[in-house]
């Protein structure tokens, strides 16, 4: 019996092109000026720490910081100070009523009638916590947080390593064979299934391919929970 679903996003729940086509270029084309304008708060001042750390920059060059962020979004990295500060600076275009999340109508009324039914509700993104809580604050569909129970990022780890999984089943308390994970990569799926989660891979696009391990579906209205 299922006790808990977790889910990806990107792909899974909503469209990639709103993250890819909206979401990634309105934090490149507002990073650099953001920067500029918060270094000083604490929790950005943290952020191009780490980043110096990791790039292995002056933590005061501030330039060589924005380029390096830039770099790191033109090359798509999982790092977690850049999903950090995208989340700040999507923080703000929420805020501006700039845009609002995409989320397929057949996972939200998946996730609605789960969430009745009494399964706990969770997700884990490459993106940051912060921007998985803004993203489901203001999707087309309206506030639905209210949904999930809690929220994983890359802090728990990488998405593509069994460990992670491993971590975040021990933070549920929950068995993991009781734990369904959901994503539209393969990759992740394994990890998944290797730390022993039931798996869906989600196929939104193209003629749905069959897997020995994970259930294939082409929307949520077809996951099967038993």
């Amino acid at each position: 019996m299922i006790k808990a679903i977790v889910t990806d996003i990107e792909g899974t729940t909503s469209a990639i092109d709103f993250v890819t086509q909206v979401l990634f270029p309105y934090a490149r084309k507002h990073l650099g000026d953001f920067v500029v304008a918060h270094h000083r708060e604490p929790k950005v001042s943290g952020i191009l720490k780490e980043t110096a750390r990791i790039a292995k920059l002056n933590a005061d060059d501030h330039s060589a910081i924005i380029r390096v962020l830039e770099q790191w979004i033109d090359e798509d990295r999982k790092i977690t100070p850049l999903k950090s500060l995208q989340g700040l600076i999507w923080e703000h275009g929420y805020a501006n009523g700039d845009f609002r999340a995409h989320v397929y109508n057949d996972a939200v009324a998946a996730l609605t009638q789960w969430h009745k039914q009494g399964i706990a509700l969770y997700v884990y993104s490459s993106g940051s916590i912060l921007a998985q809580k803004l993203f489901f604050g203001h999707s087309e569909a309206g506030d639905l947080r209210k949904l999930f129970s809690d929220y994983f990022d890359t802090t728990t780890g990488p998405k593509r390593d069994a460990a992670s999984y491993r971590e975040i089943s021990r933070a549920l308390d929950i068995p993991a064979a009781q734990t369904l994970f959901l994503s539209d990569i393969v990759e992740e799926l394994d990890a998944a299934a290797q730390a022993g989660m039931r798996t869906v891979w989600v196929q939104r696009s193209g003629d749905l391919v069959g897997h020995a391990t994970h259930q294939c579906v082409s929307h949520f209205g077809q996951i099967q929970l038993n």
